[in-house]
């Protein structure tokens, strides 16, 4: 047998959160063929991976990549880092199924323009995934603003029966056309106002399809538990696995209590399926928001649409320029788009090095000056945390950015280098991977990433892309629920 691709003596690194070992990989027709000695076989590629480190492709399992797959298929920002599989439609946005009236509402704007959401129904994105041709996999989630924007008049207020009514219909529809499950925003204001029961009711579309709930709980400031309960009591009441979008202590007033936060979860894990993402930063990024605005910390503003000279400055260093006080400054920048330094390092370490915490960039595509985690999370989990600082062994990194990953969301034959499994992969080297965007120069490749392959073709190597798109729309493909028991 000729194979299509032959990597020849790498350490390879499964997925499975087992240790590595030496081997070589052949690939034919898009999968992994065979695993071993493949000493005597030929292949038209072959590749000398001596000293390197063979990994499943990356899952980011939180982006907010969903339109920028079709207007900008390469990817750059996530290939660079070895990310094979984005998932999109996270925090109650996503780009379908959509009718807007007007402008997207915030933060459905962190997706683009109106002009970028042209997909009434979920089919009609699908479609339009796969006729772009991304250069790497989407699976997607449907956001539970987008239905409240279809359906509602006031995102003030929680919706009445008719309207859960048809934000039902379009769920189901939805499912049915492939997506992953349902994602709630439920701390933004075009959501915070919709009951625990309006997202319960909604949530048992879930059931019948085995999807998931995946959110950016109601706060992650001082009432986190509180919000942590009711995403749990959603979840349970949906009998779908619960995702809680980007675990953090946020607020200076938070800090430290993340032991709080992971023996809530791990009690909630004694009796459901429930599980975390978290990037690997101190600082988050998202619109600027007015509840957040303080000077107990840092905040940087990426963007401002009546004021674009502004991003990349400090809001202190604008409010001291203008003359005003933080919030009438922040005000005036609005809509606008902020990095919050809002989170202590400690708690960063703590649920990130967490056996049910996985690895998302929830990194913002269309953001002028963005935060560093849309070019490095994935990187930085390797060489920061991993190789720099200890923080767990290099098997565990690779697991938590690729096979729980892709249990949880019910990835089918990816997430982990077997044979018969989907060739995604990744070859870095483990005493150079590094991330090299900053909060100074965001938009920079990481270091060490020799190559990546998306179905089996090769897609980035030498630092560069090189224009092939491979990708392809992973639809949901039956009840998901695996990756839980990791504790």
């Amino acid at each position: 047998m000729k194979y299509d691709t032959l990597i020849r003596q790498a350490l390879i690194i499964d997925g499975s959160n087992t240790p590595g070992y030496l081997a070589d990989v052949g690939i034919l027709a898009g999968r992994i063929e065979a695993i071993g000695d493949l000493a005597t076989v030929a292949a038209a590629h072959e590749v000398d991976a001596r000293g390197l480190v063979l990994a499943p492709g990356f899952v980011d399992v939180h982006t907010h990549d969903d339109t920028v797959v079709i207007r900008h298929p390469q990817m750059l920002p996530k290939l660079s880092q070895g990310v094979t599989t984005v998932i999109v439609g996270n925090c109650g946005i996503s780009a379908a199924p959509v009718s807007l009236r007007g402008d997207p509402p915030d933060p459905m704007n962190l997706l683009g323009t109106r002009a970028a959401f042209t997909y009434p129904r979920f089919a009609d994105y699908r479609a339009a995934v796969e006729g772009a041709r991304p250069a790497v996999n989407v699976a997607a989630l449907i956001g539970h603003t987008a239905l409240r924007s279809n359906h509602m008049d006031d995102l003030q207020r929680t919706a009445t029966p008719d309207e859960i009514a048809a934000m039902r219909g379009q769920l189901q529809e939805s499912l049915e056309a492939g997506a992953l499950g349902l994602s709630t925003g439920l701390a933004y204001a075009s959501a915070f106002h919709a009951n625990t029961d309006e997202v319960l009711q909604l949530s048992e579309e879930l059931t019948a399809f085995g999807a998931v709930y995946t959110t950016h709980l109601r706060s992650e400031f001082e009432p986190v538990l509180e919000a942590m309960d009711e995403a749990f009591l959603i979840g349970r009441h949906a009998k779908a696995p619960v995702i809680i979008s980007h675990l953090k202590c946020a607020g200076a007033g938070n800090w430290g209590r993340s032991p709080q936060l992971l023996a809530s979860l791990e009690q909630a894990a004694k009796t459901h399926p429930v599980g975390c993402d978290c990037y690997p930063y101190a600082a988050s990024s998202s619109t600027l928001d007015l509840k957040q605005v303080t000077d107990a910390f840092r905040i940087t503003i990426t963007w401002s649409t009546p004021h674009p000279e502004v991003g990349g400055r400090d809001l202190q260093d604008i409010a001291a320029q203008w003359g005003l006080s933080l919030m009438d400054t922040a005000r005036r920048l609005q809509p606008a788009g902020a990095v919050y330094y809002g989170m202590d390092e400690a708690d960063v370490r703590r649920i990130l090095a967490h056996p049910l915490s996985m690895v998302g960039s929830d990194g913002l595509p269309e953001d002028p000056f963005p935060h560093p985690r849309l070019w490095g999370a994935f990187p930085r989990v390797l060489g920061h945390f991993s190789r720099d600082v200890g923080l767990f062994p290099l098997h565990t990194a690779v697991h938590k950015m690729t096979g729980l990953s892709a249990a949880r969301f019910g990835l089918t034959e990816r997430g982990e280098i077997r044979e018969r499994y989907w060739a995604d992969l990744v070859l870095f080297d483990p005493l150079r991977v590094r991330d090299v965007a900053d909060f100074k120069e965001p938009q920079r490749a990481a270091q060490g990433i020799e190559r990546v392959w998306v179905n089996g073709v090769l897609s980035y190597s030498e630092g560069q892309a090189n224009g092939q798109r491979s990708g392809r729309f992973l639809a949901r493909s039956g009840a998901l629920g695996g990756g839980f028991s990791s504790l």
